[in-house]
């Protein structure tokens, strides 16, 4: 293929933004980093948690506590569409990382 022709290729080609991929992990701290910056959001979920502030600094890295995170997250649709569009991922994400971890549906986290 000409160089012309290759150029002329890729200009029709539309690029579409593929959203980032994350590990469940990953995902699951930047929602809590978002919950902490949320006046609203953080009372509420030390609150339904039942933890302190001290309690999930010392946490944050825990796996099941992290599902936790995506629990609170997953019964409230509004939040989860604000916190894809924020994060950039699609709104199944979170969903599909809690199920990879402790306590979702594929049980063990595994």
């Amino acid at each position: 293929m000409a160089e012309d022709d290759a150029s002329a290729l890729t200009w029709a080609m539309p690029i579409r933004h593929k959203p980032p991929q994350f590990d469940p992990e990953t995902l699951a701290l930047r929602v809590l980093a978002q919950i902490a910056m949320d006046e609203n959001l953080m009372p509420r979920f030390l609150t339904l948690s039942g933890m302190d502030v001290e309690t999930l600094k010392a946490r944050a890295a825990d796996p099941a506590l992290l599902g936790g995170v995506l629990d609170f997250v997953l019964f409230d649709d509004s939040l989860v569409l604000q916190l894809a569009e924020t994060l950039e991922v699609k709104p199944e994400a979170f969903a599909q990382a809690r199920a990879r971890l402790p306590g979702g549906r594929r049980g063990d986290g595994e």
